[in-house]
């Protein structure tokens, strides 16, 4: 994780939070002070890490790191007064967001983030692994869109035209995905 962003009420707390960030390796550390200045930065910004310190001066602070949690692609930690943790940590874990109860601890909030990294970094791992599937679905179909176009133009059969692809991607050291937009190209209008 490289870049993280404060929301936070108090200019104590976001200069001990980026303090304790600071020695979790983060580069790039920003700060607002109230939930609507926060959805409107992220609009236009996106952030590795989200920390939100409730009660925010316009509102709670659960909606929006739920809100965080349900559209954006980082991770959440957000801050509760420890007398409504229980009550709010339920809520929230079951949209993402991890509740940490204040006043924070150290270890506790170390281990937050620990916690958020390692998440971080699944989401990164299925997010790759989601693509390379993608690809293989995109590529499936483009090599069958081929096959049916050889057998529509050349009157090949299924086996024939798959044969055909495989031959030309040999021969022509290419994959079956470059050879199948080629016959595409030549035989699709």
């Amino acid at each position: 994780m490289e870049r993280a962003l404060i929301v936070s009420g108090t200019d104590k707390s976001v200069a001990q939070l980026t303090e304790m960030l600071s020695h979790a390796a983060l580069s790039r550390v920003s700060s607002v002070t109230t939930a609507g200045e926060a959805r409107r930065l992220l609009t236009s910004a996106d952030y590795d890490l989200y920390i939100v310190n409730s009660p925010l001066p316009d509102e709670s602070g659960e909606s929006l790191a739920c809100g965080i949690a349900e559209k954006l692609a980082g991770e959440v930690i957000l801050l509760v007064k420890a007398d409504r943790y229980e009550e709010v940590s339920d809520m929230v874990a079951e949209r993402g967001v991890i509740a940490v109860s204040k006043p924070v601890n150290r270890t506790l909030f170390w281990g937050a983030i620990k916690m958020a990294d390692a998440a971080h970094n699944r989401f990164n791992m299925m997010r790759r692994e989601n693509m390379k599937l993608q690809q293989k679905i995109e590529d499936i179909r483009t090599i069958d869109r081929a096959k049916c176009v050889l057998i529509s133009r050349m009157s090949m059969t299924e086996p024939e035209a798959h044969k055909y692809i495989e031959k030309q991607a040999m021969d022509m050291r290419q994959t079956r995905r470059a050879i199948a937009e080629g016959i595409l190209k030549t035989y699709e209008f």
